[in-house]
């Protein structure tokens, strides 16, 4: 993994390379899976995705082989930021808004249906917001 601390590195194998991308999936455990009682309990989950990254100086990789992703602590900021932050506040702010102008009922959903306009534009500039989230390759 990464040393350095301005990036987030996750460890995963290269699933597939088509040019200069490279398709690495990557386990996310929770901490329940390591603990004792998880059999019992229906918390502990084990989740894969797949991680589009850019080779880079890689060019010799092959699918199996264990590598680390890597991506800019800030861009993980900013994506935490775009995903939950912001929309909590749009809704908020239209909710104290909506519920001045109209019952509690239709503010409520005044306000959960700013969301759709919101994640339908966040879809919409997915390639341009993909070109600033750019994920490396590190053996």
């Amino acid at each position: 993994m990464s040393t350095d601390v301005n990036c987030i590195a996750k460890t995963g194998v290269v699933q597939s390379i088509e040019g200069h991308k490279v398709y690495v999936r990557v386990t996310n455990a929770s901490a329940c899976v390591s603990c004792q009682a998880s059999g019992s309990c229906t918390s502990s989950e084990i989740k894969e995705q797949i991680i589009e990254a850019d080779a880079g100086e890689y060019t010799n990789l092959k699918p199996g082989e264990v590598v680390s992703v890597k991506v800019a602590a800030r861009a993980g900021n900013m994506a935490l930021f775009y995903g939950y932050i912001l929309p909590f506040i749009l809704v908020f702010t239209a909710l104290l808004v909506a519920v001045n102008f109209t019952s509690e009922g239709l503010a409520g959903l005044l306000s959960l249906g700013i969301l759709l306009p919101y994640y339908g534009g966040l879809y919409l500039l997915r390639n341009q917001m993909g070109k600033r989230y750019k994920f490396t390759i590190e053996v």
